[in-house]
């Protein structure tokens, strides 16, 4: 019972909050800004009514003054917090690749009709200050991506307490997209050996052409050029890629490891300019070569469903 009266709570404001998102297309409207409290706010609130009591209990006209002069600022202040907010735009640059145990570095654009100062946008324990002093700012909110697979992104909360830190204006955006995290590389023998070189370089002697500008001079050949006059260059041919399959019944150890090697010998066997193909249990992905093969290995990677403890991959 305690434990279940302790969930509720944080269940029903995280509904809250998720109600009370605004679309993160469209500027923020009035009805979804909210006003809190600051600890120096609510001490600022007390200061003034102490003046006040003061004031009536001893007929004090200087504390009259000062607390009206003290309530009519905490009013501007609020007005002013809450136009800080109003009517802020923010988009998303979602990152091109996203490896389990990095970041998940999340570009915003927050635009304004006029100059906005000391705007924080908060999600999952990142931070990220803000000035957009001609009405448009830039910056990165590094999230983590501690697992493989589809990544929802939380809900980004932005807040200002400018001019003074009297009040708190926050309103909550709702990010409805989602990042892939692939599986964290793990390098083998061969994926080593596909990076250390073998194949990648131009070394099979396949002729002469003729010399132009800009040739190296190590590659000249100097003896024909003595018997026949003619200047001309060494042309080297580059090895035939390998042709190969990156199988996950052939990788050792639990799902999550082997995922990680077969992470590592795609982004390996991809540097090396090799054509290879990917099989997963229930998956097979044709071999191919290039960017293109390179981002469909990785994305089946990164969505393939590990089995469970005891069930036979399918």
């Amino acid at each position: 019972m305690p434990i279940a009266s302790a969930v509720w709570p944080r269940t029903f404001l995280a509904r809250w909050k998720r109600r009370s998102a605004a679309s993160l297309a469209l500027p923020l409207p009035q009805r979804r800004l909210f006003l809190l409290p600051t600890r120096f706010g609510l001490g600022w609130a007390v200061l003034v009514v102490v003046l006040l009591l003061f004031g009536i209990n001893y007929q004090n006209t200087l504390a009259y003054i000062l607390a009206f002069w003290l309530f009519s600022l905490g009013v501007v202040v609020l007005l002013r917090t809450w136009r800080n907010l109003l009517g802020v735009r923010v988009a998303l640059r979602l990152p091109e690749e996203v490896f389990a145990g990095g970041e998940a570095r999340l570009g915003l654009v927050v635009e304004g009709r006029r100059p906005r100062t000391a705007l924080e946008f908060h999600a999952e324990g990142a931070s990220l200050r803000l000035d957009l002093l001609e009405g448009r700012g830039e910056g990165v909110l590094a999230l983590g991506a501690p697992r493989r697979g589809i990544q929802a992104l939380p809900l980004l909360r932005i807040e200002t307490r400018w001019p003074l830190g009297l009040v708190r204006a926050l309103a909550w955006l709702d990010v409805a997209d989602e990042i892939l995290v692939y599986p964290r590389p793990l390098d083998d023998e061969e994926s080593l050996h596909r990076l250390s070189g073998p194949g990648l370089e131009a070394s099979d002697f396949a002729g002469l052409r003729r010399a132009e500008p800009g040739d190296s001079l190590a590659r000249l050949a100097w003896k024909q050029w003595s018997r026949t006059g003619v200047l001309a260059t060494k042309a080297f041919s580059v090895p035939p890629r390998q042709q190969l399959w990156l199988d996950y019944d052939a990788c050792k150890g639990d799902a999550e490891r082997r995922l990680s090697v077969l992470c590592a010998r795609v982004l390996a066997h991809h540097q090396a300019g090799d054509r290879y193909g990917l099989r997963l249990p229930g998956m097979t992905l044709a071999q191919g070569e290039g960017a293109r093969q390179r981002r469909l290995a990785l994305a089946a990677l990164a969505r393939f469903r590990s089995p469970a403890p005891g069930e036979m991959p399918s």
